[in-house]
């Protein structure tokens, strides 16, 4: 019967995946459970039905000058985020997901490195369920404040209440001592313990000696550590995920890699040039593994 129910829930995600391919027509890229579109995504996802997506993982421009992105009035910036993330709400099915990532930003005259979730936590449908503070260990180094080393991860779900929350997938194997007992009872899961809301996880680092085997030319890349724990956290295999700011592609790697479907925008095409580089070569190192496993059987 559970395989049964299984098979029903992926059926259900492929049909889906195929209506939003149906809706948008031929992605730019596309590759088995793989759909990533040269495409505004607040313009895309009005034209999708709701209650269509399992989760949602992004970080969108921050509003800082990087070249991807047109410097905004603030309130400008805050009201697009608002209605993208609007958008998210009505397609995120009532067990969904979304989780965003946003750095810092000046507000003139109020501040010169303000997290960005001070300003949009409250600007959304979604219930705010958590923050999760993301420590990495490279970053500029300054000499009149401290050296910035952290971004915020908004955990938002739909219905507080009812949510997938996949501990055992993403426990830290990192324990001190993992063979303690009290009563003759493991005191620790033996999976690991809960990695907290402070991760530390590297940054993509770029640099002739130190840049990260992951790197694309993307300049603010996400890793595929970061993306795997809330992916693993928040969705089963089979289930429908969803990036509107794609980017590099890490969104999309990690989805294919664990085994869900993931639609994504982006507005430029060589950064659309680089998710499939990363995803073809994940693909053809995954059918050479195939091919060798084969051989040695």
């Amino acid at each position: 019967m559970r395989h049964f129910i299984l098979g029903s829930f992926h059926r259900m995600s492929l049909e889906k995946f195929n209506k939003i391919k149906q809706i948008l027509g031929e992605p730019n890229l596309e590759r088995e459970g793989v759909a990533i579109y040269q495409m505004d995504c607040l313009e895309a996802m009005k034209k999708l039905p709701s209650d269509l997506v399992d989760l949602t993982i992004t970080s969108p421009p921050y509003n800082i000058g990087k070249e991807y992105e047109e410097l905004a009035k603030l309130d400008d910036y805050l009201n697009w985020c608002e209605s993208w993330i609007g958008e998210i709400y009505r397609l995120t099915k009532k067990d969904g997901t979304f989780w965003l990532n946003v750095g810092y930003l000046e507000v003139a005259d109020e501040g010169l490195a303000v997290p960005i979730p001070y300003l949009l936590w409250n600007r959304t449908p979604f219930y705010f369920l958590q923050e999760v503070v993301w420590n990495y260990a490279a970053g500029v180094a300054c000499k009149k404040r401290f050296s910035p080393r952290n971004e915020k991860l908004l955990w938002y779900v739909k219905d507080k209440k009812s949510y997938t929350f996949n501990l055992d997938a993403v426990r830290d194997p990192n324990v001190k001592y993992p063979n303690q007992k009290k009563n003759g009872k493991l005191r620790c899961n033996p999976f690991g313990k809960n990695p907290s809301d402070v991760w530390q996880i590297t940054k993509v680092t770029s640099g002739k000696n130190r840049s990260s085997v992951e790197r694309t030319p993307h300049p603010a890349q996400f890793p595929m550590e970061l993306v795997e724990r809330m992916l693993k956290a928040s969705s089963n295999t089979g289930d429908v995920v969803i990036d509107p700011f794609m980017g590099s592609g890490s969104t999309a790697e990690c989805a294919i890699r664990n085994g869900r479907y993931v639609v994504g925008f982006e507005l430029k095409s060589e950064y659309i040039g680089y998710a499939e580089q990363r995803i073809d070569r994940y693909l053809e190192d995954k059918e050479l593994a195939s091919r060798q496993e084969s051989l040695e059987i």
